[in-house]
């Protein structure tokens, strides 16, 4: 019996429970939220088809917790203090499709027939609770079932309750402390659209481990300890769009991972210790669009690995030790005509260490490649080693001419017996003022302005 719409208005409002507020648009709207409960309203308008009791201080539901309400269709017991499910707890909300009791930080059990009744869910958020595990029937009746939320919990492997329910779409795992995918984790999701794993400690993956998810649109595997993968990891995954496997401990990148991949469109493998990809490892990537393979260890992108290259729309390539060698002459050309990729700065050759590469200059000879690390780039400089044998053999030289006219001075004396003795106020030869002496002075200044070290000891 459908009550017209004044009486269905009164009568939601007249059963409203104390401290709530009913309010009647399209249906009948309880909202009991931030109202400080300790414990649930006896009564509720049977009209009601949304109950909001989030963010009190609820700790126990009881079996039949909220009596009869066959009009509910959501729920929500989010931020309350609750410690124990009654087994029941659900009946008599036959048409219940979403029920959300996220950060209860005190529900570390299910039993087996927790949901009993609510054959018609459609979408659970259990998510940043305590729970270690759940039994692996509790989903029994709740066949209908298509979005999962338990992420931010304390599972060490995937709940083996998911498997083989068929109607799911979404799962929301991330942020737990799953350590392996098993073969059969994910076994019977064949229309699985979404499943996130991110922020796990998953170091293990067995092969086939995805082979149902057919469906799969997004899958989200970054920030885990994945140091390797199965050859064929996502076999089948053919209408998969978005993948995401940064912030792993990846050092290569296999071509037999991504074979499958045809309608994939962002790839994420940042984040990783990546030095080599294999030749090929892409070529199937006839959707891509994006690639990050930025913050990784790569010194070089050989165009014969990176092909095709024509489909990409967005490359992400910066925080690499890049050897910008003629391999990356492509990838230069590549970034001057699609003006898609910037922010490559090269760690070597030393010559252009710092610049980007967008700033390197190669040149050919015969037709080849020739890199800035075989160009000589850098300024002529003096030859010191020149300038200071020609300092040398000038200083000889004056010396030797010093020793001539001495000795032309002395014989000429011998001839005019002039010879006189230092007793007789004249300064000998060997105390007299050399031309030496006044030379030095000047090759000094020369020394200090060239910055060549002069050698004496041969002169």
């Amino acid at each position: 019996m459908v009550l017209p719409h004044g009486m269905s208005v009164w009568s939601c409002s007249r059963s409203c429970p104390p401290s709530c507020i009913c309010t009647q648009e399209k249906s009948c709207t309880v909202l009991c939220d931030r109202a400080n409960m300790v414990e649930l309203p006896r009564v509720f308008p049977c009209e009601a088809s949304s109950i909001n009791l989030e963010k009190n201080g609820l700790k126990f539901l009881s079996e039949r917790a909220f009596g009869t309400l066959p009009s509910l269709k959501s729920l929500f017991l989010d931020h309350n203090n609750i410690s124990f499910i009654t087994p029941g707890a659900f009946k008599g909300l036959p048409n219940l499709l979403e029920l959300t009791m996220a950060h209860n930080e005190y529900i570390r059990y299910l039993h087996t027939r927790t949901f009993t009744s609510l054959k018609c869910l459609v979408r659970l958020d259990l998510s940043s609770c305590n729970l270690f595990s759940m039994p692996d029937r509790v989903f029994l009746e709740q066949s209908s079932l298509r979005e999962f939320l338990c992420f931010q919990n304390n599972f060490r492997r995937i709940p083996s309750a998911i498997r083989g329910m068929e109607n799911l779409t979404h799962v929301y795992l991330e942020r737990n402390k799953i350590e392996a995918v098993a073969y059969n984790s994910l076994l019977g999701l064949y229309n699985m659209r979404y499943l996130n794993l991110q922020e796990n400690r998953i170091s293990v993956i067995h092969d086939e481990a995805f082979k149902d998810l057919r469906q799969l649109e997004n899958f989200y595997l970054n920030d885990n300890l994945l140091v390797d993968l199965p050859k064929k990891s996502f076999k089948g995954l053919g209408h998969l769009k978005m993948l995401n496997l940064g912030g792993n401990l990846l050092t290569n990148i296999s071509n037999t991972w991504f074979g499958d991949l045809v309608e994939l469109e962002v790839l994420y493998l940042d984040r990783n210790f990546l030095s080599f990809i294999d030749e090929g490892a892409f070529e199937n990537l006839t959707s891509l669009m994006t690639l990050h393979l930025n913050s990784n260890k790569l010194n070089t992108l050989p165009l014969s690995v990176f092909q095709p290259t024509y489909f990409i729309g967005h490359l992400y390539l910066f925080r690499n030790p890049w050897e910008c060698n003629c391999e990356l002459e492509w990838l230069k050309e590549w970034m001057e005509v699609y003006k898609l990729v910037r922010d490559i700065p090269c760690a070597a050759p030393a010559s252009v260490a710092g610049l980007d590469l967008s700033m390197v200059q190669y040149t050919r000879v015969n037709g080849t490649c020739v890199g800035p690390g075989e160009l000589n780039l850098t300024t002529d400089v003096p030859d010191y080693s020149s300038t200071r044998s020609k300092f040398n053999s000038l200083i000889s030289k004056l010396m030797n001419q010093e020793l001539r006219e001495e000795v032309r001075n002395f014989t000429q004396a011998q001839k005019n017996g002039t010879v006189l003795e230092p007793a007789e106020g004249q300064v000998s030869t060997a105390h007299r003022p050399s031309s030496v002496g006044l030379i030095l002075p000047v090759l000094l200044l020369i020394q200090a302005q060239t910055g060549c070290l002069l050698d004496f000891t041969n002169s």
